[in-house]
């Protein structure tokens, strides 16, 4: 066993624990999933979301969340009592969230051609952020519900969630 600076023993982490925490990947959420999510409710991302150590995301998707929030309620499809509890959702995603800003090298990198094209701008700055996170691709799964994302970050080698 391993002393304390006191000179008291304390126990030996886990070897099997820590391996099993170094292996999980960091959770990249792309705007799809977590509107499925919040209106939804979407249990596979909502899963994915809830049992993340890392979850990250882009500056980006608070602002298409709140636009899609604004446009349910406006069409009806949210009621006042929804809306609240996906307005709630969406501060506590933020509160446990990594955000990344949209940067200019963000937006340099998302003006370069991607592996399978069309792809469309605010899709493009989705995968740019992962791709500036200093993180190898197998090591960050993207959650998504948008076709041309999972495939383009699928094609990069990242996970899919």
């Amino acid at each position: 066993m391993a002393k304390t600076s006191s000179g008291k023993e304390k126990p030996a982490r886990k070897a099997g624990r820590v391996a099993e925490r170094l292996r999980e990947p960091m959770v990249y959420v792309e705007s799809s999933a977590l509107l499925a999510a919040l209106l939804e409710g979407d249990a596979s991302a909502i899963q994915r979301m809830r049992t993340a150590d890392r979850l990250v995301t882009s500056a980006l998707t608070f602002a298409e969340a709140n636009r899609a929030l604004a446009r349910a309620r406006v069409s009806g499809r949210l009621s006042a009592a929804e809306e609240r509890d996906a307005i709630r959702g969406l501060l506590t995603f933020r509160r446990r969230c990594e955000i990344v800003d949209v940067s200019d090298e963000v937006l340099v990198r998302a003006g370069r051609p991607f592996p399978i094209e069309p792809i469309r701008t605010l899709d493009a700055i989705h995968i740019a952020t992962a791709e500036l996170l200093s993180e190898p691709p197998q090591v960050v799964m993207f959650v998504t519900r948008d076709k041309r994302v999972s495939e383009n970050a699928r094609s990069l080698g990242y996970l899919i969630g």
